[in-house]
């Protein structure tokens, strides 16, 4: 029985680096764990991204995709790091693959966007919610521009401002070993 996680918050909630140690400790436990990591995938999909509602609709389906494709044909649990910031773009993967948990980073926008702003360049642009804010982002930004849509019913929520990634990642941890390890034990 696989499973997907969408690991969902603002930019700069912590989806990437609580993503990283999940994967550490995937691999530890045996668990076999692929990362969709959005940022990394938008590069090859739109490597001049335009930050669009169109754009996004595209690339959020593709990655929904990606996942099913990845669970069903590939025999592979998997893991998608990426904003998902209409609850649209979450239930189309609920609805596509049945075991689908969504794991809900809660952290306030001040806090995500001082880390945004503070973070190394990586696979996505940098100060992106200064950019929004000061109309220099020619796209919408989630949480300034265009809506965030927090989950209403998240199989996990986590403030991150109470847990740091590794803790993070241990409660996402212990949350598939209850669900689907011990349970296929």
């Amino acid at each position: 029985m696989n499973f997907c996680l969408w690991i969902t918050g603002l930019p700069g909630s912590g989806k990437t680096a609580v993503a990283r140690e999940l994967d550490k400790m995937a691999a530890a436990a045996h668990v076999d764990l692929l990362t969709l990591n959005l940022d990394r995938i938008r590069q090859f999909l739109t490597p001049e991204p335009k930050y669009t509602d169109e754009e996004r609709e595209l690339v959020y389906r593709a990655l929904v995709l990606m996942a099913e494709w990845l669970i069903r044909e590939g025999d592979r649990n998997v893991l998608i790091d990426a904003t998902g910031n209409r609850q649209a773009f979450r239930d189309l993967a609920r609805q596509r693959m049945a075991e689908f948990a969504e794991i809900y980073l809660d952290c306030p926008l001040a806090v995500c966007q001082e880390r945004e702003a503070s973070r190394d360049a990586g696979p996505v642009e940098t100060n992106l919610y200064f950019k929004a804010r000061t109309g220099q982002l020619k796209g919408k930004m989630p949480g300034i521009t265009t809506p965030y849509e927090a989950p209403e019913r998240p199989e996990l929520e986590i403030p991150t401002l109470q847990s740091n990634p590794r803790e993070s990642a241990q409660k996402i941890m212990a949350y598939i070993h209850t669900r689907w390890v011990s349970a296929a034990g």
